[in-house]
């Protein structure tokens, strides 16, 4: 295929893996932990409730393993990828490959509307949840400071928002051993938190809860399980870490694996404790955890959960970044965007600039734009990457040099599950909201703009 096509494909050969800029320091646990950190959020304690109430009732539990079930499919292809092309850029370079220079735009400049938009979106809720914890201290913010403005409402910015994704760029800046200890640090008192609820929890379940156990039917617990995919988004970020593992073929798949199945536990024994609890009737409120403690007269544990649901949104915060930050250094390396997102400090073998550049965009929208209008984009953007992923494995296997490549982990049950997990993506994809989909229209016309202006004439493939 000439260089000059839309559709040129990236080469990839083994030397590749091994001159990197970026440094190599990563393992399996740290994996783990950042896709905990990145799935697990504040969702967790709000999620649950919703399910149970409007959609499965105490069968809230299989919507989760059944979500968990259509993920792991897409991890299983993620894992491939990875652990035979480990470079950074995860479903951008992937398909690079495989599909060409047009497709990995288009899949790439939607991914980073995934990691900006979910940045800027959990800042916000990081945002809510503290000023609580500041408001038990008799701490307030001025109102022109507190929140974005909103049609009807005075203006302000939201400043806490703001502020902390730009210390979250500070972090990453500083370097990945730093940013990895603080996130696995975060982890565990996250995981700590959920499981002290857990222990206090399940002393006051009452089987009667229990019945009936799917007053929706099986329909029901399908419309949770495509509310419950999303609370999974974010396990992909651990693929951006390709580049940066000590030992790709053997930790990515139980990165990416280990984190999905820790996550989708811990979601379906909170659901599990959550309608044994409460009556799922009751569980439509904006945050059920602290509903049910209430009940239990358990308001000890209510300041520790508001605790775990900040440190949960700060993992999120940390991993999303990188993972936005790391696919941005990708595309400027292969010239479709501008040399300084690629630029390594030679110290921190970090792309500092490109993490600067991304933390103040982020928090600039995290500041001024309401929660309901940065959340849009940020569904469409992982399925429609997910599909795209789950498919490429099947051409991935075709490519001239296939057997010069690693052979790390391989996708069972080929070419099934690649196939289903496509097929289920997209169903998925039709399920989400008009506006959705005439956004994410708008925001990839924008990204062909900016290709065909700048990418195509930029490019290292026509170089």
């Amino acid at each position: 295929m000439s260089k000059h096509s839309l559709f040129a494909k990236k080469k990839i050969d083994a030397s590749q893996f091994k001159n990197g800029l970026l440094e190599r320091n990563l393992t399996a646990a740290g994996l783990t932990a950042m896709g905990v950190g990145a799935v697990v959020g504040a969702g967790i304690f709000i999620t649950p409730g919703i399910i149970a109430a409007k959609y499965a009732g105490p069968g809230a539990m299989l919507s989760y393993l059944l979500a968990a079930v259509v993920c792991a499919l897409a991890a299983l292809c993620y894992s491939e990828f990875a652990s035979t092309i480990p470079l950074a850029g995860s479903a951008y370079t992937y398909v690079y490959t495989v599909f060409g220079e047009l497709v990995a735009w288009i899949l790439g400049w939607a991914l980073v509307s995934e990691y900006l938009f979910a940045v800027a979106s959990v800042a916000v809720s990081w945002s809510a949840y503290f000023q609580n914890l500041m408001a038990g201290f008799e701490l307030h913010l001025p109102t022109a400071l507190s929140a974005a403005w909103e049609p009807g409402k005075p203006a302000g910015v939201n400043l806490i928002a703001g502020i902390v994704v730009l210390i979250v760029g500070f972090l990453l800046s500083n370097g990945m051993r730093e940013s990895t200890r603080i996130n696995t640090i975060m982890v565990g008192v996250k995981i700590a938190v959920i499981v002290i609820f857990l222990g206090v929890a399940i002393f006051y379940v009452k089987p009667a809860n229990f019945q009936p156990f799917l007053p929706y039917g099986a329909s029901g617990v399908l419309s949770g399980a495509a509310l419950a995919f999303y609370a999974y988004i974010g396990f992909d970020a651990v693929s951006t870490a390709s580049e940066e593992v000590i030992n790709p073929q053997r930790d990515m798949p139980i990165g990416i694996i280990a984190s999905l199945l820790i996550a989708s536990l811990l979601y379906a024994a909170v659901a599990t404790v959550l309608v044994g609890v409460v009556h799922y009737t009751k569980l439509n409120v904006g945050d059920p955890v602290a509903f049910a403690l209430q009940l239990m007269h358990q308001n000890w544990v209510a300041g520790i959960i508001s605790l775990g649901a900040v440190a949960g949104m700060t993992t999120v915060l940390l991993v999303m970044t990188y993972g936005g930050t790391r696919l941005i250094f990708a595309m400027s390396r292969d010239g479709l965007l501008p040399a300084v997102f690629a630029k390594i400090n030679p110290k921190t073998h970090v792309p500092v600039a490109n993490t600067w550049i991304f933390a103040v965009v982020t928090s600039i929208v995290a500041a001024l734009v309401p929660l309901d209008k940065i959340a849009e984009l940020v569904n469409i953007g992982t399925l429609f990457a997910f599909a795209t992923v789950s498919l490429g494995v099947i051409f991935l296997r075709r490519i001239p040099n296939y057997n010069e490549l690693p052979q790390g982990f391989k996708v069972p049950l080929y070419p099934i599950v690649p196939i289903l997990s496509c097929i289920l993506c997209v169903l998925l994809m039709t399920q989400l909201q008009m506006t959705t989909w005439i956004v994410f229209v708008i925001w990839l016309v924008i990204g062909l703009v900016i290709y065909f202006s700048y990418s195509y004439h930029h490019s290292q493939q026509r170089m």
